[in-house]
């Protein structure tokens, strides 16, 4: 019989073979069975796929004039109803449509800057961790020493320094938030360096790169995935607070802007709360949204952790 006939060859239970599925794709595979298993997780996806979808459709139907602080839309701090369903703001401007406009540049901000903040903090956890000697006790004492200064006044002295704006504000968020991941990376670097696969790529000639490539990254990215989801949660939260400190841009619309522009607009001594809590409420949606589906994440890529509940 040949390899083809053996392949197409009925199993002892009279059923075709079930075809060959590449490692890769059966992992995710078992990896989106176990995810979806976990409601907690799907709920918290769910979450994060709604905003998203408001973000990538809002300049369908909002535009600039809507948007506009100089030209009134409406009346000023009316209450929701009727074409308004979240009210206006102090300017007229609907708050729904800021809300839903105010969701891309938060998100982007969130995302972007987690983003460098795990890329750079990755780096230096497995170049500290496979190199050690020298050049792992110098990376982790500059990392040490960022993280014994005070991350808040860190970011607003640079995003100070940089200028007001959404890039100088993404980039105070990562420069003080690498530190958590650089030291998770390299505790795990470290473990995976002591596993005899490494010590046999070692003895077969693979030189220091190819090994934190090929070895090391593939076994610390479920840790970094982790990471990743819950970053974002808080760069979401540090780009809320420099933006309501005045570091961001006055023309951009963010969840951090328009609580800033609620509190000095006079929505407290107006009592008009529908200009205050959609904004503080969506920031702690999509926190709760990422906060829950990098727990399920975290379950899912590592077993023992249900076995500790």
């Amino acid at each position: 019989m040949t390899a083809a006939q053996t392949a197409t060859a009925p199993t002892a239970t009279g059923q075709p073979p079930a075809a060959a599925v590449p490692p890769r794709f059966a992992a995710a595979r078992r990896f989106a069975r176990a995810f979806v298993r976990r409601p907690s997780g799907m709920a918290g996806l769910a979450i994060l796929v709604l905003f998203t979808l408001l973000a990538l459709v809002a300049p369908a139907f909002i535009g600039p004039k809507q948007l506009d602080v100089t030209k009134v839309n409406g009346p000023l701090l009316a209450a929701p109803g009727g074409s308004y369903p979240l009210g206006t703001d102090q300017a007229g401007r609907s708050v729904l449509l800021l809300l839903i406009w105010g969701s891309r540049e938060s998100l982007q901000i969130g995302v972007v800057a987690t983003v460098l903040t795990v890329v750079f903090g990755s780096a230096v956890g497995i170049v500290a961790g496979h190199y050690g000697g020298f050049v792992g006790r110098a990376l982790m004492h500059i990392t040490d020493w960022f993280i014994a200064l005070p991350s808040l006044p860190l970011a607003i002295s640079l995003a100070a320094v940089l200028g007001q704006g959404s890039a100088s504000i993404t980039i105070a968020i990562a420069v003080t938030s690498w530190t958590a991941t650089a030291r998770l990376v390299r505790a795990q670097t470290l473990a995976v360096e002591a596993r005899p696969f490494v010590e046999r790529a070692r003895a077969l000639g693979a030189g220091n790169w190819q090994i934190m490539l090929r070895q090391v990254l593939p076994n610390v990215m479920p840790l970094i995935l982790v990471s990743s989801t819950l970053t974002v949660a808080g760069s979401l939260l540090s780009e809320a607070t420099l933006t309501f400190l005045g570091l961001g841009s006055p023309t951009d619309v963010t969840w951090g802007e328009m609580i800033r522009d609620a509190f000095f607009g006079g929505a407290f001594t107006a009592d008009a709360w529908w200009y205050l809590l959609p904004p503080g409420l969506a920031i702690l949606a999509v926190v709760l949204g990422f906060t829950l589906t990098g727990r399920a994440v975290e379950h899912v890529l590592d077993p023992r952790m249900e076995k500790k509940r």
